[in-house]
């Protein structure tokens, strides 16, 4: 895959646990330049908290030029944001979206219920996999609905993680790359 120069600023949110060495998020976030948003708690997070952080990150680099790359209870997340914040950025790429309602999500997070279901005042894309344990296709769907995003459904691929196979991924740079290039 070509290399790309990014005109957005690029914001990593890594969802419950944060995103390790191997994973795409931290790899697109080293090669990149991109700048990963510290959560205060990865593993019991509050959802007032996570918002908040990300609005300040925002608030901090006085731009609205920004693409928001979350993967997994940080897609939920955004949404989230959203719907506080209304405020106006390049896009959002939501990857893994996970079900926070569903009986297969971890315990321990606080805030993250109901799943919003509001549109999004940007454009996103949200990434699915058919047969990831956090989220049915059918969930991933209708959250990409109710969020305005463009779905793209990339066949049975788990979480979209290193435990999936998911090293560099470059198939979803080409995603991020089209939201840079607002192509959405």
């Amino acid at each position: 895959m070509a290399d790309y120069i990014f005109k957005s600023t690029v914001l990593i949110l890594p969802g419950l646990g944060n995103s390790g060495e191997g994973h795409w998020q931290t790899l697109w976030e080293k090669e990149y330049n991109f700048i990963r948003v510290q959560q205060h708690d990865w593993d019991t997070p509050v959802c007032n908290r996570w918002i908040e952080t990300i609005d300040k990150k925002i608030e901090e680099l006085n731009t609205t030029d920004v693409i928001l790359v979350g993967h997994s209870l940080a897609c939920c997340t955004i949404a989230f944001w959203a719907q506080r914040y209304n405020r106006k950025i390049n896009g959002a790429l939501l990857v893994a979206p996970s079900d926070t309602e569903a009986e297969t999500y971890p315990s321990g997070t606080s805030g993250f219920t109901p799943m919003p279901s509001n549109k999004l005042p940007f454009p996103s894309i949200a990434v699915a996999s058919t047969d990831d344990y956090y989220v049915t296709k059918e969930r991933a769907a209708s959250f990409a609905d109710a969020w305005g995003s463009e779905l793209i459904q990339i066949g049975p691929a788990g979480h979209i993680n290193v435990a999936a196979g998911f090293g560099k991924w470059d198939e979803g740079l080409a995603l991020l790359k089209r939201l840079d290039s607002r192509e959405i």
